[in-house]
């Protein structure tokens, strides 16, 4: 039986948004959620990092928060070309995500280990001559932490401000898998744990020139599509304004909207893309291959 016809305006935000995650050129199409996932498709993994809005929302965060720490930046100074490339850094974090969380087991398995191979091969030295790794586990425990609790807490603002404690410790706990795949260490299961682990690592945060150079241009995204970079600049002050008050402090980078414009301008954005993907492929769990656009 052939699938149902998408309505023009939901087929055209599906694309968009197709456009933003994959890499059209290399063949790249969105992840599918598998019933042999590395999650369960009850788990709270499944829901949180399933919400489009509210992943861009907390990646930007997430990437804003890391780079506050000096080993963190050096690693993406030294060894990404992110100035050439920022957007597609973004995307392959996302996809690490959806592979990690959605795609068959032996798929994220496989994300984490390239992502391991790379990580023993990158060290270098930082502005004041410091050795670092990008593999030490301590400084992977502060990835790990960071990203998950800025998807967590982006999910609270926008999709489920009501979310019960538990299942926010459960997020931790099931996530807390990836990050020890990932060799990470300490590795927080509870929400209280995560947000320790964060005060311990402050007193050693920094922003400098470089910092403040890479934050800009994270949040100065384009893809020279208008209606998408109305979007996107959306989505990165949303970023911004997750951060905890001391982090936004830290980066000091100006407001281009008010914060009462830019919240309800992401939760637009939320509601938007919730209805372009409702009954989509991609929101059922398969046992098979099949087509989602």
């Amino acid at each position: 039986m052939a699938a149902p016809r998408l309505d023009p305006a939901r087929a055209l935000v599906r694309r968009r948004i197709t456009e933003v995650f994959n890499d059209a050129e290399r063949g790249e199409r969105p992840v599918l959620r598998r019933a042999d996932a590395l999650f369960s498709p009850d788990s709270v993994a499944w829901k949180v990092n399933g919400d489009v809005t509210t992943m861009m929302i907390g990646g930007v965060s997430g990437l804003l928060l890391q780079m506050l720490h000096p080993a963190v930046l050096a690693g993406v100074w030294d060894h990404s070309d992110f100035r050439a490339d920022m957007h597609g850094r973004l995307r392959r974090t996302a996809k690490f995500i959806a592979v990690t969380t959605y795609d068959h087991a032996e798929a994220g398995r496989a994300a984490i280990d390239r992502v391991n191979r790379i990580h023993t091969k990158l060290r270098g030295v930082l502005p004041d001559g410091t050795p670092y790794r990008v593999s030490d586990p301590e400084l992977l425990a502060w990835v790990h932490v960071t990203e998950t609790i800025s998807f967590l807490d982006a999910w609270l603002r926008y999709a489920e401000p009501r979310m019960p404690l538990a299942e926010q410790d459960a997020y931790f706990a099931e996530t807390a898998r990836i990050g020890e795949a990932l060799h990470a260490d300490p590795v927080p299961r509870t929400r209280a744990e995560a947000e320790a682990l964060i005060r311990s690592f402050r007193p050693g945060l920094r922003a400098d020139a470089r910092t403040h150079e890479v934050a800009a241009m994270v949040m100065r995204q384009t893809l020279g599509q208008p209606a998408v970079d109305v979007a996107a600049g959306v989505i990165m002050q949303a970023g911004m304004d997750l951060l905890p008050g001391w982090a936004r402090a830290m980066h000091d980078q100006p407001r281009v909207l008010p914060t009462p414009l830019v919240r309800a301008g992401a939760l637009t954005t939320a509601r938007l893309l919730r209805w372009a993907f409702r009954g989509s492929p991609n929101r059922r769990v398969h046992a098979d291959d099949v087509a989602a656009f």
